[in-house]
């Protein structure tokens, strides 16, 4: 099973299991996630929800190999945005990453080990708040292979770091590396490697103390309404057209061993 829920009291542990690919999301991956949030915030036994992946591994984006071989291409057709979508809350829907375009009741919180790159940095950004560990890393890192932001990374990335910041972030595809993540507003907390988890955990068990229905209006009225995220979303989905004419072929080179290790001087 690539992705587990373990109840801690009020709060849910959502886990992906994929370590040997750095926590990277393949479709079954993807709708498992999106299935499993969806039935966190349907779900009264819970509050609140940490994020996690399996031996140090956050997420390290899709899935190259299975967008190179052509498998992924399913998945890809089934996420596509419906023209007449207007509110990602009414009408949720999947992405390519799984719960990207889900827009929550209840907050989520990322215990972000390892790599959060690429959509894993997209995943990482639509969570409420991030802790990271001191040797995490982000980053737009798919800028390498022609791969386009699809699973909300324009839309929440500036709200996040301020324009600026997030252009930078954007353009350059450039690893930040967690203590410049926290200056950025990326990450809220940075902990010891390997504390994330249990951080994540104390920060989401601290929320369920308060009085939920107070909390959640406050929640809800902070964030993008879901006509705004659907507006936004839908622009943003225009760039997938892109990965047909660049990113199939940055996939292939990935999977052909470019770019490992963090070397992406020949790409």
């Amino acid at each position: 099973m690539s992705v587990s829920t373990t109840d801690h009291g009020r709060v849910r542990l959502i886990k992906t299991h994929r370590a040997a690919a750095r926590g990277a999301v393949d479709p079954a991956t993807a709708r498992a996630l999106y299935d499993v949030f969806l039935a966190f915030d349907a779900d009264d036994r819970v509050d609140v929800a940490v994020f996690s992946g399996s031996e140090g591994a956050f997420c390290a984006g899709f899935d190259l190999k299975t967008a190179a071989d052509g498998s992924a291409s399913d998945w890809i057709d089934f996420v596509d945005i419906p023209p007449d979508w207007e509110d990602a809350r009414a009408t949720p829907l999947p992405g390519p990453m799984g719960p990207s375009r889900l827009l929550l009741r209840k907050p989520v919180i990322a215990a972000i080990e390892g790599h959060a790159v690429a959509g894993g940095m997209e995943l990482a950004a639509w969570c409420d708040v991030r802790i990271m560990a001191e040797t995490a890393v982000t980053g737009v890192f798919c800028r390498r292979w022609g791969v386009p932001l699809i699973d909300g990374g324009t839309v929440r990335l500036p709200a996040i770091m301020g324009q600026g910041r997030a252009n930078d972030g954007i353009l350059s595809g450039r690893p930040i590396a967690a203590e410049e993540a926290r200056s950025l507003g990326f990450a809220n907390q940075v902990v010891p490697e390997g504390q994330a988890e249990a951080a994540a955990l104390d920060y989401a068990a601290a929320l369920t103390a308060f009085p939920q229905g107070c909390m959640l209006a406050d929640h809800a009225a902070a964030r993008l309404t879901g006509p705004e995220l659907a507006r936004g979303l839908r622009r943003e989905w225009r760039s997938a057209a892109m990965f047909a004419v660049e990113g199939q072929a940055g996939a292939a080179r990935f999977a052909g061993g470019k770019g490992r290790g963090g070397d992406f001087t020949d790409i």
